[in-house]
């Protein structure tokens, strides 16, 4: 594993010494910290198949490199600035006069993206794909396909935002209108994950907001059980938090799945003392899931008596608030940089 981080510095060190301009430097820095393709990310994604102390010596070295080589990348963009500066005073005046504009810090990523990207890994590493839809869409895919017809209560519960002269369109309440399109999608057997943002009439308190992000996953097979649902987002749950975490059941009513219920995890925010964030209960109420109904199979062209399935859906903002230890959800859409800057 050292191998490859040798090779990587190696690499990185003489490139940087190959560039001419900012925008050589930009395609550098993409190269090896992009998300998707950078070279570091890819190489950090072997953490989770090492354990003990393998795991913690390479994670040590890997954060060292990363550190070495941003710092690097900045003191090589000053240098390029300055040059361009310099060959610009020898081309035109300045108004030494102008006032010296701010400079300000880089910026990082929102606490509820840490946590949708730390859930797309879990999943993938669980063999999930993910997948992203579409937040204006039908009313077949958000209500029609879950076996939501016009005259059902839940549309009621829903609390949707319709739009003018289009009642046939909405802005999507939940992603479960990705279920049916991705069956229709790719077929069976099928495992798959499809977080995004959702949107809702709600009005506003600790621990609801109008707007916010769900990750919701299904799989469909043969012969799934509750056993199958409980075991996988037990293993979601663990994988962003690094420890076991205590959920309970409930029985619960969702049009698209059957039999349904509710899941709490204990809060991690007051180890089930009682706050702000679980509504003083000390469990917070964290998805909703169920076996998928059969109507929805069949509604995506299968047959529900050899094909079955499982689908479940949860509240990306309460995760993040679990993580991070924020006991009111409307600080996270704030926009408050003071509370921001923390993570």
């Amino acid at each position: 594993m050292n191998s490859q981080l040798g090779k990587i510095k190696q690499e990185f060190f003489k490139s940087l010494e190959e560039i001419k301009d900012v925008l050589q430097l930009e395609k550098l820095e993409n190269e090896f910290f992009s998300r998707k393709s950078g070279k570091m990310n890819e190489v950090m994604k072997v953490l989770k198949d090492l354990v003990g102390e393998a795991r913690k010596e390479f994670g040590i070295l890997a954060n060292e490199l990363k550190i070495e080589m941003e710092k690097k990348l900045a003191e090589k963009k000053q240098e390029l600035n300055q040059e361009k500066l310099g060959s610009l005073i020898q081309e035109e005046e300045i108004d030494v006069t102008e006032p010296k504009l701010p400079i300000h810090e880089g910026g990082h990523l929102h606490p509820e993206t840490k946590v949708l990207w730390e859930m797309e890994d879990v999943a993938r590493s669980m063999g999930f794909i993910v997948e992203d839809g579409p937040e204006l869409d039908s009313d077949y895919y958000c209500f029609e396909a879950l076996n939501i017809p016009k005259t059902h209560p839940a549309r009621d519960s829903q609390d949707t935002f319709y739009i003018k002269d289009h009642p046939e369109w909405c802005m999507r309440p939940h992603v479960s209108n990705m279920q049916v399109r991705l069956l229709q999608k790719y077929g069976v057997p099928l495992r798959a994950a499809y977080p995004g943002r959702v949107f809702r009439n709600e009005a506003t308190d600790a621990s609801h907001e109008h707007t916010f992000y769900q990750f919701e996953a299904l799989v469909v097979g043969k012969d799934i059980n509750i056993g199958h649902l409980v075991g996988i987002i037990k293993e979601l749950l663990r994988g962003l938090y690094n420890t076991d975490v205590e959920v309970r059941l409930r029985p619960g009513y969702f049009p698209f799945v059957e039999p349904g219920f509710e899941m709490d995890m204990k809060c991690l925010i007051c180890h089930g003392v009682g706050c702000g964030a679980c509504k003083h209960s000390g469990w917070v109420e964290t998805l909703g899931c169920g076996l998928m109904h059969p109507k929805v199979i069949e509604g995506a062209g299968f047959d529900s008596k050899v094909w079955t399935g499982l689908a479940f859906g949860m509240g990306l903002t309460r995760l993040a608030m679990q993580k991070y230890k924020i006991d009111n959800i409307r600080l996270l859409q704030s926009g408050d940089l003071n509370f921001l800057k923390q993570f």
